[in-house]
C-alpha cells in the first residue's frame, strides 16, 4: 500500500481523503532534516506546508526510495528545493487556488488595523490608559490603493477596496489594459504607483526581479505619510530601509504579515509604534486551510494511483508516452519563454509560438503551454502547466500557435514571438543532436548560444571598444566568462551580447555596465 508522510499539521480531512483513496497516511510533524532524511525513503509522499523544508539532502534521500511527489498545501513552495525534486524525478505541486481569498482578506484586514491602529488602541485600552485622543486614524474611503502585482489575490484586493470607495492603481507588467479596464484598475508603471498611492500593499512572488522591491529609493519616491502592507512574501520590503522611512514619517505606518527572516523572532523592526505584525497569518483561516488540505490529497493520490498530474511545479500534464518523445522540446520551450519572460518589463499584449520542421508534426499543445510558463513566471509564482493558458487569457493576453510543415534552416525549429505594449521582440531555438537546446535567433539576429545558470545579455550599438569595456568591467570584479556569444542586424546597426558566466552579476556591477555609452539594455538572466 503506498504511504503519505503528512509533514506539517494538516486538515484531518487530507487524512480522510488518503484513506478513502487507499494510502496509508502517517502524520508525524516537527521532523528536522535528519529525521526526515531518516525516514523519508518509505514513503511515495510527503505532504507539507510551509514549515517542514524539502531540502535538497531530504529528496535525494527520498528519490533512493520510493518517494515521487511533494505536495504542498498552499501557493508558495520556498521550503522546497525544486531544482533538486526535478534532478531527483520528484514531482512537486501546489495548490494556488486555495487559499487566496483568505489571503486577501488578510491583506484588508491589515490595511484596517494599521490605519485605525487597533492593535495599539487594544493594548492601551486593556492597560486602563483609555488614550482616545493618541490613537487618531484615518480613513480608507477616497484614498488611493496602490497593488504591486494583480493576480488571484490582488485581484480579489482590488475588488474589496472598490467596496470601500478606493481608488485602485496597479503596477503589473502582465496585466492588460483590457483586463484592468474590466477590473476597475488604472494600470500604471511602479514610478507612478509610488507617487501617487496613499497606501501600497504586495502581491508578487519573491524572485530576483521583485526582491527589494521596495527600498530606500523607492520608498522615497512615494507619498509623504504613505501606509505600506506585505503579506506576500518576505523580502520585498528591505526591513532596515523601511525602519528609516517608519522614523523619518516617509511612511505614517506598515503592516507586515511576512519577515525576510521566519520564523520572526527578532527583527529590527519590531517595537516600532506604527507597525502591526502577524506571524504569516494571511492563509491561516479553517475554511482556506480545509480546502487546500483536501486538494493537496486529492492530488498526490491521481499522481500515485492513476500517473495523473495537476498543479505541478516541476512537470508538464502528459502521458507517458507523450513525456518521452517531447522531453527535449520541453526543455527548449522553457528556455524561450523564460527568456523572452524576463525581458519583458511592460504590458504583455500577444504571444505566437511558431513550430518548424519536425516538431510541426507533434503534440505541440504541451509545448506552447510550457513556453507560457516560462513566460509568464518572472511575475507568477503561481503559474504552472495547468494554469498558463488560464492566466494568459484572464490577463487578455492573446496566444497563437502556428505549425509550418515547411523546410527550414534547422531539422526542428521553435520561435517565440512576445508583443508588449511598446515593442515587439522574438527569440528562437533549436535541438542540437535531437536533444540539446540551442538559441539561434534573437530579435532576427543569428545567434548560436546555449544556455546556462548565470546569463548576461546586452543590447549595444555595433562600435569598437563594446567587448573590451565589458570584458574589464567583468575582469576587475572577478567574474569569469563561460560562454562568448554574439550578433548584429548589419555593420554599425544594432547588436548582441549573450554571456554565460560562473556567477551573479552585483548590482553595483550591473550599474557601471549599463553606463557604458554604447549599452542600450543590460540584464542579467537565470536558467
Amino acid at each position: 500500500m503506498p504511504k503519505i508522510l503528512i509533514a506539517d499539521k494538516l486538515s484531518p480531512l487530507a487524512v480522510d481523503v488518503f484513506r478513502q483513496r487507499g494510502l496509508e497516511a502517517d502524520v508525524v510533524t516537527g521532523l528536522s532534516e535528519d529525521e526526515l532524511v531518516e525516514r523519508i525513503a518509505d514513503y511515495d509522499g510527503l505532504a507539507v506546508r510551509s514549515a517542514t523544508k524539502a531540502t535538497e539532502r531530504v529528496l535525494e534521500a527520498g528519490a533512493k526510495g520510493n518517494l515521487k511527489v511533494v505536495g504542498r498545501a498552499g501557493i508558495g513552495v520556498d521550503n522546497i528545493d525544486i531544482p533538486a525534486a526535478t534532478a531527483n524525478g520528484v514531482v512537486v505541486m501546489n495548490t494556488p487556488y486555495g487559499n487566496a481569498v483568505t489571503t486577501a482578506e488578510h491583506a484588508i484586514a491589515m490595511m484596517f488595523a494599521m490605519a485605525r491602529q487597533i492593535p495599539q488602541a487594544n493594548e492601551s485600552t486593556q492597560a486602563g490608559k483609555w488614550e482616545k485622543s493618541k490613537f487618531m486614524g484615518t480613513e480608507l474611503t477616497g484614498k488611493t490603493l496602490g497593488l504591486i502585482g494583480c493576480g488571484n489575490i490582488g485581484t480579489i484586493v482590488a475588488e474589496r477596496a472598490h467596496g470601500l470607495k478606493m481608488k485602485v492603481v496597479s503596477y503589473d507588467p502582465f496585466l492588460s489594459l483590457e483586463r484592468a479596464k474590466d477590473l476597475g484598475i488604472e494600470k500604471v508603471e511602479l514610478d507612478d504607483l509610488l507617487a501617487r498611492a496613499d497606501l501600497i500593499t504586495l502581491h508578487v512572488p519573491l524572485n530576483d526581479q521583485t526582491r527589494g522591491i521596495l527600498d530606500t529609493k523607492a520608498l522615497a519616491k512615494c507619498k509623504e505619510g504613505v501606509r505600506i502592507v506585505n503579506c506576500a512574501r518576505g523580502g520585498l520590503v528591505v526591513e532596515e530601509d523601511l525602519k528609516q522611512a517608519l522614523d523619518s514619517g516617509q511612511v505614517a505606518a506598515a503592516a507586515l504579515d511576512v519577515f525576510e527572516v521566519e520564523p520572526a523572532k527578532e527583527n529590527a523592526l519590531f517595537g516600532h509604534p506604527n507597525l502591526v505584525c502577524t506571524p504569516h497569518l494571511g492563509a491561516s483561516t479553517s475554511e482556506a486551510q480545509e480546502k487546500v488540505a483536501v486538494q493537496v490529497a486529492e492530488q498526490m493520490s491521481d499522481y500515485i494511483l492513476t500517473g495523473a498530474v495537476t498543479n505541478a511545479i516541476n512537470m508538464p500534464s502528459l502521458s507517458a508516452e507523450d513525456a518521452k518523445h517531447l522531453g527535449p522540446y520541453m526543455s527548449l520551450a522553457e528556455q524561450l519563454g523564460s527568456f523572452a519572460g524576463q525581458l519583458t518589463r511592460t504590458g504583455l499584449q500577444s504571444v505566437r509560438i511558431e513550430y518548424e520542421g519536425h516538431v510541426a508534426g507533434l503534440n505541440t499543445r504541451p509545448l506552447t503551454q510550457t513556453v507560457l510558463v516560462g513566460l509568464l513566471q518572472p511575475m507568477l509564482d503561481s503559474v504552472n502547466m495547468v494554469n498558463a493558458p488560464i492566466m494568459a487569457r484572464e490577463r487578455d493576453i492573446d496566444v497563437a500557435e502556428v505549425k509550418y510543415e515547411r523546410d527550414c534552416d534547422y531539422q526542428t525549429l521553435i520561435r517565440v514571438t512576445v508583443e508588449t505594449e511598446n515593442q515587439e521582440r522574438s527569440v528562437a531555438g533549436t535541438l542540437f543532436g535531437g536533444s540539446k537546446p540551442r538559441l539561434v535567433e534573437i530579435k532576427g539576429i543569428q545567434v548560436e548560444a546555449q544556455l546556462g545558470k548565470h546569463m548576461l545579455y546586452l543590447t549595444n550599438q555595433d562600435k569598437p571598444g563594446v567587448i573590451g569595456a565589458l570584458g574589464r568591467i567583468l575582469s576587475d570584479a572577478g567574474l569569469n566568462i563561460a560562454t562568448f556569444h554574439l550578433g548584429r542586424t548589419e555593420f554599425g546597426g544594432d547588436a548582441i551580447c549573450l554571456l554565460e558566466l560562473d556567477g551573479d552579476v552585483p548590482a553595483p556591477i550591473l550599474k557601471e555596465i549599463r553606463e557604458l555609452p554604447q549599452v542600450l539594455r543590460a540584464e542579467p538572466l537565470r536558467f
